[in-house]
């Protein structure tokens, strides 16, 4: 029992995946009684690399989680290299200093590291407050009935609690249930190599320097997705592949991921420079994989009943913003909070709602903008237009004040809209 007298909330997590297992540590902090569903036998992360921006690292700390078990490399910032002559220029994050001061500066981690960190600040006794979640691996759910919060196993057998969350990935079934019909993420016509090299004996080799300093973009001219992204993992000793190349042809029943080689990737990128060809002299820490980029359409809604879904399953888009993971713990945190010990049955609909309403623009946001990245015209419109003045475009039709130059006239318009007041005039706005 909480201490309003009310009961914990029984909460069934489909997925047990980066977003299931963040949301099943939030949850339980709230002392929630959490159940995780999962299709595969043993659930781990592929053997690749993730950012964490400050967003993501601020509710990774708001869970207790400790970051010497993720083996991060912190980076203040991109480091953008020419890929034909090799020069660069180093582009730092944003208060930068004030980030460090509240310890969420970014850091770059093995996507397994992560993974177990989770896993563990949902299931170890003393990981957190609350009863540990329960982990069912091997239990496939093949339905949901939304506005009874009960879940179908593919063995036939049927688990009602009072809420569900579905954090089941690109190929969702939960989704599936809350909109009614099938949904499906498309081929974006674009496919990446993902790979890792063994950098364990590389410190005596001045010709990864620029490897180890900080997170590294090697850019083309044209597209975003003409360039390959790379990074240290688990203190260095890994390093995380990227490389983003078109892909032709947008078949749905194909597998998203197939096996390639180094050579092939190589092949690919004939014109750059030789300084990046010594990577490719590393041995490899894991399989070439060329994974088909898809991305979901905008859905018209997150939730039904008492069911909500998270993550890749609402909106699954390019990793061209690098806020994949960041959004899923964000909404993790976000269900903590409207979901805290005393929350009753009855009133798990209206938080879901609540949640919706807090949740999807910024999703919707995140996926639009992630797209638009592989338009070069469109990216540099889009990094100079902050995330308020393009919720502002969106919802006024007229010329919409700059957050760097009037932040205040900005705050004011946007005021206006959400209290459906009218919006200022122009010339309140001057």
């Amino acid at each position: 029992m909480t201490g309003t007298g009310a009961r914990p909330l029984n909460v069934t997590v489909v997925g047990a995946g980066i977003g299931g297992l963040a949301v099943a540590a939030a949850l339980r902090k709230c002392g929630h009684v959490i159940n995780v569903y999962e299709s595969f036998e043993v659930k781990t992360e592929i053997g690749a690399g993730v950012g964490m921006q400050s967003n993501a690292v601020r509710v990774l700390k708001s869970l207790g989680y400790k970051r010497e078990n993720l083996k991060g490399g912190i980076f203040d910032g991109m480091t953008i290299h020419n890929a034909e002559t090799a020069k660069f220029k180093k582009f730092p994050t944003r208060n930068w200093d004030s980030l460090r001061k509240e310890g969420l500066e970014n850091f770059s981690c093995h996507r397994g590291d992560l993974h177990a960190e989770l896993l563990r600040l949902a299931t170890e006794k003393d990981a957190a407050d609350g009863p540990p979640a329960k982990l069912h691996f091997g239990n496939k759910v093949v339905s949901c009935d939304p506005e009874a919060a009960t879940i179908t196993l593919a063995n036939g057998e049927t688990v009602t609690s009072d809420l569900v969350i579905g954090a089941d990935g690109i190929h969702s079934i939960v989704r599936t249930s809350v909109l009614g019909k099938e949904v499906q993420a498309e081929p974006t016509g674009w496919a990446c190599y993902r790979c890792m090299f063994d950098a364990s004996n590389i410190n005596d080799h001045p010709e990864f320097d620029w490897v180890l300093k900080n997170m590294n973009t090697i850019r083309q001219e044209g597209s975003q997705l003409a360039e390959h992204i790379v990074y240290g993992v688990r203190g260095s000793t890994l390093i995380n592949f990227v490389a983003f190349d078109s892909h032709e042809g947008r078949d749905t029943k194909r597998p998203i991921a197939q096996p390639a080689t180094k050579e092939e990737i190589w092949a690919r990128y004939p014109t750059f420079h030789e300084k990046f060809r010594h990577l490719f002299d590393l041995p490899l820490a894991t399989p070439v994989l060329r994974w088909e980029l898809r991305a979901l359409p905008l859905l018209p809604t997150w939730i039904k009943g008492r069911a909500a879904i998270i993550g890749d399953a609402a909106h699954a888009t390019l990793p061209l913003l690098g806020q994949g993971a960041g959004l899923a713990l964000e909404e993790a945190g976000c269900l903590r909070v409207l979901f805290p010990a005393g929350t009753t049955p009855d009133q798990v609909p209206a938080r879901l709602a609540a949640f919706q309403d807090l949740r999807k623009e910024r999703g919707e946001f995140v996926n639009v903008q992630s797209v638009a990245q592989a338009d070069p015209e469109y990216r540099v419109k889009f990094t100079k237009t902050s995330w308020d003045e393009q919720r502002a475009k969106r919802a006024y039709p007229g010329p919409v004040p700059s957050a760097r130059k009037r932040p205040f006239q900005l705050e004011s318009l946007l005021a206006s809209l959400h209290f459906n007041k009218s919006p200022p005039t122009k010339a309140t706005l001057s």
